[in-house]
């Protein structure tokens, strides 16, 4: 543990200047998927540690329709999407001819899991009013049947809303992606085609903001590719064709300094692009198929995981040329011998890495420094099934499952149990929903969406 030690100490002090270096207005709200580090964590950020139904419940809101998507939230908005079915009957879109070819050599659309759907959505942007939950704007952005289905736990709004303070991009993937300013009027939108998903198991990367920049990942059986817009306009400013089936993974937009670099994990490789121009910067393969967990950096090395048939866990060193897959003295470290998540996304907070094992409560954490595990797939009692990711503040760490169930454990404290590593539990919190949406945590708030209600937890 002394050599573990000295590491987490050096591996500290790097990342602790990759929050020092980011705006303090970033760094009070929760802008986009996985927060404003797209790590997990918020780094200004105090919720409480206990609550229930009765206890620290600041609000509780019933949401329309459906939606796995996390809320994002800047000042005083809390910006969401939803999906809502009609009554009104009708044909699925029709797809393009181009759409329409048959899926590129080597893949396959697998067994139809969900049949197409018979009635209208409403696919719905909404703002609320963070003191008090109350509906700001709502709009309705497209009116459609859905060309295909969804897996019985998804939904046809699984997309994160991301933000800058001026204007929210929200994404419906195949209905479209959407632009607006934060008193709801919208700017612009964009129609970039229809996706024909793995399963049919339905469509969920987020939109990334970056500056002026909008970034897309479309990776599904048919043409891949990711996408930078302008965030004033909604043209294109480059388009990248990927040689990469379904994946679900969030882009991650890394400021490397003269040159941002856009990570986007696929099921063939890890790669990076140049923000400006959309160059292929350098590939990683091997980590295993149905990229879900989106990647999370330290500004040094990109982390990288799968929980699918493969488990695989792989550190990448940012100012990595080419194609390293088969070049193992220039990846960091890399291991297939742990519980890495199919679903959720990990946390990394300055030198620990954080994540559960597929979809179950069962955690790791890691030395992001060296690939050593700290604590090797504990099963949290009371945690059984989890969709949603682990958030992180104020020296706590929360996990939800998608029972109602949020356990809270110390960051970077560890007890030995015969003869192993493991993390306390401080509070077992039950709610009466279930949670497949991630949390969000900004100032001393805590945010939970469950199935059907939106919670506001605050202590009293």
């Amino acid at each position: 543990m002394k050599k573990i030690a000295l590491a987490l100490t050096a591996w500290t002090a790097a990342a602790a200047c990759f929050a020092d270096e980011v705006p303090s207005e970033v760094l009070e709200n929760w802008p986009r998927w996985r927060g404003p580090l797209a790590t997990g964590v918020a780094p200004l950020g105090n919720p409480p540690t206990h609550w229930d139904e009765d206890t620290n419940i600041k609000w509780k809101i019933k949401l329309p329709g459906d939606s796995t998507a996390t809320p994002v939230v800047w000042g005083e908005k809390i910006f969401l999407t939803t999906a809502i079915e009609t009554d009104r009957e009708g044909e699925p879109e029709k797809l393009a001819e181009a759409e329409r070819k048959p899926p590129r050599a080597g893949s396959t659309l697998g067994f139809s899991r969900a049949k197409p759907p018979t009635h209208f959505y409403e696919f719905v942007v909404m703002c609320l009013d963070r003191a008090t939950g109350n509906t700001l704007w709502r709009d309705v952005a497209k009116v459609a049947v859905p060309h295909e289905g969804h897996h019985p736990d998804g939904s046809f709004a699984s997309a994160s809303c991301c933000t800058d303070g001026r204007i929210v991009c929200a994404s419906f993937g195949s209905r479209g992606i959407y632009c607006y300013d934060v008193d709801g009027h919208q700017k612009w939108s964009r129609d970039l085609g229809r996706m024909r998903v793995f399963n049919t198991f339905g469509e969920g990367t987020s939109p990334v903001i970056y500056g002026d920049a909008v970034v897309v990942n479309w990776d599904h059986q048919g043409e891949s590719f990711v996408i930078c817009l302008d965030a004033e306009t909604g043209d294109t400013r480059w388009k990248v064709g990927r040689e990469e089936n379904s994946s679900w993974a969030t882009p991650l937009v890394v400021d490397t300094g003269d040159r941002p670099q856009v990570v986007v994990h696929g099921s063939a490789r890890v790669r990076s692009y140049d923000l400006k121009t959309g160059e292929l910067l350098w590939a990683c393969g091997g980590q295993g198929p149905s990229a879900i967990p989106s990647p999370v950096t330290d500004r040094s090395r990109v982390y990288a995981m799968t929980g699918f048939i493969t488990n695989s866990l792989y550190a990448i060193p940012l100012d990595s040329v080419g194609d390293i897959t088969k070049q193992d003295d220039k990846i960091a470290w890399k291991t297939r011998k742990v519980g890495t998540p199919y679903v959720p996304s990990p946390l990394l907070w300055d030198d620990l890495l954080y994540f559960t094992a597929g979809n179950k409560g069962i955690l790791s954490c890691y030395d992001a420094a060296t690939g050593e595990p700290i604590v090797d797939r504990q099963r949290l009692q009371g945690i059984a099934n989890v969709y949603a990711s682990p958030v992180g503040a104020a020296d706590k760490i929360y996990v939800t499952s998608r029972e109602g169930t949020t356990v809270v454990i110390p960051r970077g404290k560890f007890v030995e149990e015969d003869g192993k590593q493991r993390v306390e539990i401080l509070a077992t919190n039950k709610l009466d929903d279930s949670f497949d949406a991630s949390a969000t945590i900004v100032g001393d708030e805590l945010f939970l969406r469950g199935k059907t209600h939106l919670y506001c937890i605050a202590e009293e």
